[in-house]
């Protein structure tokens, strides 16, 4: 059996708070900061530039770990699986999966046959972020106390998050919990207790607020100067991402939303093209169930095409805290030509088979930014490193287009690849991977739009122009329509010139299109129960129902019917929620409809009395307006931010992207609070357009920095807050008009 320590000793436990690096390291990255310039606008927006593209690199992960090292570090805890460090034991799970798909003596020779330029890149960003910690002996890490050119490498595509999210930690610790000392004998796990575990994460899932994206493409016949326009909104965690500019006199020149830790735009544009990543559904991996067997000397082996395969064993050390001490446990974890164990149904060991090319992503994810135009951003996707998401795009020749996912692997036909397939033949194995040419895409259709918002890709692009669901393999596209993209149809196919304003407003618009069946079927089961003879309504709830009556469905600041609308369809969806019978699977279209059909007009007026009385309970009033309800604050800066209702905060009128706003604010109450604050949604917002000159507007949540004493902390929530953008500057003269520090890295 293989041992492996993941955690490079390059930090002992209880290591010394302060940073040590050599003299000959901090001139060596003192001489590469002289190259490089930090434009800081008056929006505190970095416009980063190096001579070459490395110097821009190290330029950029400096600028990112002034405003926020908090988090570029919390990335990397987690791509290192060392989260429990700094949380305790209940991470070490999450650290377990993280390990089982990566680790950093595979990063390491990833780094070594990387390329040149790959090489180069790699030790910018650890230099950079060094150099940071050098010049700044105030910053205390939380673990991290160096950084290395690898650990990019880390990822099992080329940002934050990754793929390795789809295996259930609940599966994953009901396996690897078992082991007791050096014994190791699962106890067979029934496939209905497996199938109710899955249920419960399916509703647990449902319960979570939404995330993803939304992009648009306007075509130049939809466009009232005959460029095309491009909007980028991705729906992420509050502060995820930051906004910059990176150039170098190499040919880079990106601006947009790049991920903390990551030295390359994720989500942007550059003079001539841009990029928009919306989150995918498509099926880039796949679960085997293995046959394992005890051999009489004890080794493990799993069945494989009539062969019997040893099991391959390793032994993982985890450290977490406990008590302000770091403690270890050992794990010994197991993988087959599949991929690693993560689970067991009945008697068969479950693996997992994802996308495993860190380096192609990485690539990937850095090579696109430098595109020019369609043909050279199509030939940047042959590398086929990209397994969450789906690209609109648009270009200054006047192309927009779209391709619904990367990564695909080809499978035969036959088995069910959307459940665990049998692992013991060759006849389930992949075949390869489908050509770029083959995957579910458009370029320019005829209605002139295109738009996705984590939705199916047959109607990307609305009636009679979006691809046709017959022509493609099921695992494609499994992704379900949802409200959003019924709306943003809806919107985009209007006869309309779009101009950068128009499109501010589209992506803006206010409709609600997940109540125009909640609400009418609500006041109609109440007029039943009130024609029935006696027939009376719970009390207060004839008094509502004029509000939600007259209501437009339009989401706004002063709206009561909103508030109602909103707490009334959360309560009714948690009444309704149990009832979906086990192993089916609802969008929420198909949820809403399952709603009115399977709850009864007393239980949609109960429902509707006691949201009255809640808000009477917390506000004093049924009638509250939903900017009253919904806020948006900031108060710390902190990775997990407080919130409190004596403190200043802002009203926010869009809401949760599942009701189909298409601006996304999720909110929730928080410990001690009555109101409800915005956690994810709307965090970078960009629209392009691409003529003879880029011309763009952004907001960001908030602002660009994360110290409650920066001038940049919120200066930008108004403009948020109200669906307003700010100007972007992208060319150098327009940058030197709005200046506020110039200055080179360390200084």
């Amino acid at each position: 059996m293989q041992k492996r320590f993941l955690l490079p000793l390059l930090l002992a436990a209880g290591a010394a708070q302060a940073q040590s690096f050599t003299p000959a390291e901090v001139a060596r990255w003192r001489q590469q900061a002289q190259r490089v310039s930090i434009v800081r606008d008056t929006w505190g927006v970095p416009h980063i530039s190096g001579k070459t593209d490395a110097d821009a690199v190290f330029g950029l992960l400096y600028t990112q770990c002034e405003d926020d090292f908090a988090r570029v570090e919390d990335n990397y805890l987690t791509a290192l699986g060392r989260q429990a460090e700094v949380k305790g034991e209940a991470a070490l799970y999450e650290d377990l999966r993280q390990h089982l798909f990566m680790d950093s003596t595979r990063a390491v020779a990833t780094l070594r046959r990387s390329p040149r330029w790959m090489k180069d890149l790699l030790q910018a960003f650890a230099d950079g972020t060094n150099y940071y910690l050098a010049t700044h002996p105030q910053v205390h890490p939380r673990r991290l106390l160096r950084f290395q050119p690898w650990m990019p490498l880390l990822f099992s595509e080329g940002s934050i998050g990754g793929n390795v999210s789809v295996v259930p930690l609940e599966r994953l610790k009901a396996f690897y919990s078992q082991q007791k000392g050096t014994s190791f004998r699962p106890v067979p796990t029934p496939r209905a207790a497996v199938a109710a575990a899955d249920a419960r994460l399916a509703f647990e899932r449902a319960e979570q607020e939404p995330t993803g994206s939304n992009g648009f493409a306007i075509g130049p016949s939809k466009s009232a100067s005959g460029h095309p326009l491009l909007l980028l909104n991705p729906h992420t965690s509050f502060y995820f991402r930051s906004e910059v500019q990176v150039t170098s006199q190499a040919g880079l020149n990106a601006y947009g939303a790049v991920t903390w830790g990551q030295f390359f735009v994720y989500q942007g544009f550059n003079a001539t093209c841009g990029w928009m990543h919306t989150s995918s559904q498509a099926d880039t991996m796949d679960e085997y169930l293995e046959t394992v067997s005890e051999q009489p000397d004890g080794r493990r082996t799993y069945l494989y095409a009539g062969k019997q395969v040893p099991l391959a064993a390793d032994t993982i050390t985890l450290r977490y805290l406990d008590g302000g001490q770091l403690r270890q446990r050992r794990f010994t974890t197991y993988r087959t030509g599949h991929g690693p164990v993560v689970g067991q149904v009945g008697d068969k060991w479950l693996t997992v088979r994802i996308m495993d090319a860190p380096l192609a992503a990485l690539e990937q994810s850095y090579l696109r930014t430098k595109a020019r135009d369609y043909a050279s951003y199509r030939e940047v996707m042959r590398l086929n490193g990209n397994a969450s998401n789906n690209t609109v795009f648009a270009d200054n020749q006047g192309t927009i287009a779209y391709w619904h996912g990367n990564f695909m692997p080809r499978r035969p036909a036959g088995p069910d690849f959307s459940q665990p397939v049998d692992g013991s033949t060759a006849a389930t194995e992949w075949q390869g991977l489908h050509p770029l040419e083959e995957l579910v895409q458009v370029k320019n259709p005829a209605s002139g739009f295109i738009q996705n918002c984590n939705s199916t890709p047959f109607t990307v692009a609305g009636p009679g122009s979006s691809p046709a669901k017959s022509q493609y393999p099921s695992y494609m596209a499994p992704d379900a329509e949802n409200y959003r993209a019924l709306n943003a149809v809806r919107v985009l196919s209007r006869p309309q010139a779009f101009t950068l304003d128009t499109l501010v407003a589209a992506a803006d618009n206010p409709r609600l299109m997940g109540f125009e069946e909640l609400i009418p079927s609500l006041l109609r089961d109440c007029q039943l129960l009130l024609d029935e003879p006696g027939g009376t309504l719970p009390e207060g709830v004839e008094e509502a129902l004029p509000i939600l009556r007259t209501w437009d469905l339009n989401y706004s600041k002063e709206s009561v019917a909103q508030t109602l609308a909103i707490y009334w369809g959360e309560r009714i969806q948690r009444l309704a929620r149990p009832r979906v019978p086990a192993g089916q699977v609802l969008d929420y279209i198909s949820f809403t409809k399952f709603i009115i059909e399977h709850t009864t007009p007393d239980e949609k007026t109960q429902a509707l009395a006691e949201t009255l009385a809640e808000l009477r309970r917390d506000f004093g009033k049924w009638q509250v307006p939903w900017g009253e309800v919904n806020r948006y604050q900031r108060l710390t800066g902190r990775i997990d931010e407080a919130f409190d209702d004596q403190q200043p905060s802002l009203p926010v009128a869009f809401t949760s992207s599942a009701w189909g706003s298409l601006a996304a604010f999720g909110a929730r109450t928080q410990p001690g609070t009555k109101k409800r604050y915005g956690y994810v949604g709307n965090s970078f917002v960009a629209v392009v357009e691409f003529g003879p000159r880029v011309v763009a507007r952004s907001v960001v949540t908030g602002g660009s920095a994360s110290r409650p004493d920066s001038p940049h902390f919120t200066d930008q929530a108004p403009l948020y807050c109200n669906g307003q953008f700010k100007e972007v500057w992208f060319y150098p003269e327009d940058v030197a008009k709005h200046v506020e520090r110039q200055y080179h890295p360390g200084e």
